[in-house]
């Protein structure tokens, strides 16, 4: 029967790495929202906020990768805000249109916390692989 081995995780390198600071996602979002929506619109995209939804949510994505999920819904309406504001006629102007920016905001929701739970994922395994014997499974072949 194999014994029990405990090992401390506060010491030495943590075997999953802390996610980034909240305010600091936000800053992330809102920088990198104001130089999509400028990018796109400066190439052509104003008027298309297909492209704009997909790049903002990629960006929701990329930001999630590294946040907590507390910064979702954050990071997913400052998108939106930027999307709305600057991406649609006319420009620096906010408006609701009920169904359509009710699925944006869940779209680029949805993809902030996809994003978030990928990262979740891939960092537990590596941890778990960091703190297992030799980096192996239990019940793998040794």
């Amino acid at each position: 029967m194999p014994m029990i081995e405990w090992r401390r995780l506060s010491t030495g390198i943590r075997p999953v790495p802390d996610p980034v600071a909240t305010p600091v996602i936000w800053g992330g979002a809102f920088l990198g929202a104001l130089v999509l929506v400028a990018t796109l619109n400066f190439l052509g995209g104003h008027g298309r906020p297909t492209f704009a939804l997909v790049a903002l949510s990629l960006l929701a994505a990329l930001l999630g990768l590294c946040a907590r999920f507390v910064a979702a819904p954050g990071t997913a309406a400052l998108c939106w805000l930027f999307l709305n504001g600057f991406a649609i006629p006319p420009a620096g102007r906010l408006s609701w249109a009920g169904d359509r920016d009710a699925r944006w905001l869940a779209c680029l929701l949805a993809a902030a916390v996809a994003g978030t739970a990928l990262a979740r994922i891939v960092n537990a395994r590596a941890g778990y692989r960091r703190i297992s014997p030799l980096g192996r499974h239990p019940g793998s072949p040794e």
